[in-house]
């Protein structure tokens, strides 16, 4: 992915001569705002029908807001705690992206509770192998601090 994004660097700088050394400096800024997204970030998790029927949506920003929403229920804003932001953003960093389809997943039986990933415009569940780095910070930021907003969430 670091590849990707100098291969990117490179040819915007490649793009321009000798004048263009000074405006690299203006465009530096906007390459950094573009890695987060590159790495899984704004990140969505959804969580929907089960035997309760779930129906529970969490969207991390690159800021660390988390906006809960979850059926009958006003969406709240919260500011996730820095050491579950570094768990879930790392996890994120390993997750092949391009390498995932952008399919809505589907209910597999009856009662089936879907819990799904959404980054960089694609969709899967978390229990597709190329998520398993978040499997375990998607369950602590579902259990320990969204839903409801909880102690990882601070409301604001």
């Amino acid at each position: 992915m670091a590849g990707i994004a100098l291969s990117g660097c490179g040819s915007e700088s490649g793009g321009g001569s000798g004048p263009v050394s000074s405006t690299p400096s203006p465009s530096a800024p906007t390459l950094p705002t573009a890695t987060p997204t590159g790495a899984g970030l704004p990140l969505t998790v959804s969580r929907t029908g089960g035997f309760a029927g779930f129906d529970d949506q969490v969207l991390i920003g690159t800021d660390g807001v988390a906006t809960v929403s979850s059926r009958g229920k006003a969406p709240v804003r919260c500011k996730l705690a820095p050491s579950l932001l570094t768990t879930i953003t790392a996890a994120a960093q390993q997750v092949d992206w391009a390498g995932l389809v952008a399919t809505k997943p589907s209910t597999r039986h009856p009662d089936d509770m879907i819990v799904a990933v959404s980054a960089n415009g694609k969709t899967a569940r978390i229990e597709d192998p190329k998520l398993k780095p978040l499997a375990a910070p998607v369950s602590k930021l579902l259990t320990e601090a969204a839903i409801p907003p909880g102690k990882l969430c601070t409301k604001i």
